[in-house]
């Protein structure tokens, strides 16, 4: 069956063989417009990029399997256990507002190497946690580390590429980096089906040094002479006037909901799929696996119509898209609660897959707008922007835990909601 094929590892192969692929089709597009990414810097760059951009996928998506086997071995609940997602979310989130200002002081490489390095020695904690307050700090420590890489590699591509160029990069990094979190849920339920839990951490340290190996492979990108000096009440001024900035809001509140409904998926589907639906933890990341086939195919082709459309149509577009899917995935959800077996694993499985692909519409677009009016200090925006994410993130992880009932309804009406809050968000704020 094609099930147990990707279950025993050929799957993995063949997440990589697509990674190439995706790698491929990144270079190509590039090299048909001209004046992309890789023919300015190069495979090498694109893909240490993509590396750092993937650190959330990693640290996050490869334990997912995990999570029903955490709590059992450290005693705890299905909120229990989601705390340590919420600790994650919470750290990387915020972390992200320390990061931001010093890769505008002090260049983007050496704050990454600092964050990298943190995020060693949090993978070292998780691995050693004997109970869950443990791993719940370990994984803060290990996402305030992590928080650096992708708030400085939005900033990267900010450096070198105008608004509506920066969002076809995006959407081209996104492809490549598409294997992140296909691999990683797969690799983590492999990982779980010949040692524990713990092993899963290991292996995250082990991507952490692949990364850092890259970045110092590659040349700082920010200038000299473009790198500011703030001091601390210069840098609260900054927020303050991104925050009081309408579109600025408006692209991070639209971003922030879908990522919202993003993490709610994270933190409900483990216990939705391997507890209630009982699909075995090494198949879970097949399931995972297949929306992000589908948002890669959004990015692809928000990619070749970004430049075309512009950002702002393209990300309307994805945010009316989002809140219609989240709306009938919430009905199906209800249904499925109220009469058991009335939707069944595939009709979550639809709803799901279509609410996270048009995702694809929504990340690089709005990325890209949000950054654009604010070049001079784009590593403070970006900062802000995914600090905004992730304590939305935070917040939503939490009330999937506190509203779970044993079945797909909570997680569900959940993202329906969020997915309607950020069409509201862009209509409203972006015009």
């Amino acid at each position: 069956m094609a099930v147990e094929q990707v279950a025993s590892g050929s799957a993995i192969a063949g997440g990589a063989s697509m990674g190439v692929s995706a790698v491929a089709g990144a270079v190509d597009a590039g090299r048909r417009r001209g004046a992309g990414l890789l023919t300015q810097r190069g495979v090498g760059f694109v893909a240490m990029l993509a590396m750092l951009m993937s650190f959330g996928s990693m640290s996050v998506d490869m334990y997912l399997p995990a999570m029903p086997q955490i709590a059992r071995d450290l005693g705890v609940t299905q909120a229990g256990v989601e705390s340590s997602l919420t600790a994650f979310f919470l750290a990387f989130g915020l972390c992200q507002l320390f990061w931001g200002p010093m890769g505008d002081r002090f260049g983007r490489r050496g704050p990454i190497l600092v964050g990298i390095l943190l995020y060693l020695a949090g993978s070292a904690g998780c691995a050693a946690a004997q109970n869950i307050a443990t791993l719940s700090l370990c994984r803060a420590i290990q996402a305030a580390g992590a928080g650096a890489a992708p708030v400085l590699a939005r900033a990267m591509v900010r450096d070198v590429f105008d608004r509506d160029r920066a969002a076809s990069v995006f959407s081209m990094m996104m492809l490549v980096m598409g294997i992140a979190p296909m691999a990683a849920p797969l690799l983590g339920g492999q990982v779980l089906a010949y040692l524990d839990w713990r092993a899963i951490f290991w292996v995250q340290a082990g991507f952490g040094l692949v990364a850092m190996a890259g970045l110092i492979s590659q040349p700082e990108t920010l200038n000299p002479a473009l790198r500011a000096r703030p001091n601390g009440l210069a840098q609260l001024r900054s927020y303050g006037q991104l925050m009081i900035s309408g579109r600025f809001l408006g692209y991070a509140l639209t971003s922030a909901m879908i990522y919202g409904g993003m993490f709610a998926y994270i933190a409900g589907t483990p216990f939705v799929y391997i507890d209630y639906f009982h699909v075995p933890a090494r198949l879970y990341g097949l399931l995972f696996g297949l929306n992000i086939v589908g948002m890669i195919i959004v990015n692809m082709i928000n990619s070749r119509l970004v430049l075309r459309l512009g950002t702002d149509r393209l990300l309307a577009l994805g945010a009316a898209c989002i809140a219609l899917f989240g709306i009938g995935l919430a009905a199906v959800g209800w249904f499925e609660a109220s009469w058991s077996g009335a939707a069944g694993l595939w009709g979550i499985v639809a709803g799901l897959f279509l609410f996270m692909a048009f995702t694809g519409l929504i990340g690089a677009n709005a990325t890209a707008g949000a950054l654009a009016s604010y070049p001079h200090m784009a590593g403070t925006a970006s900062a802000l922007m995914g600090s905004t994410q992730f304590v939305t993130g935070a917040v939503v992880g939490t009330l999937v835990g506190w509203l779970a009932d044993g079945t797909p309804w909570p997680m569900a009406a959940i993202i329906g909601g969020v997915g309607v809050l950020g069409f509201i968000f862009n209509r409203l704020l972006i015009r």
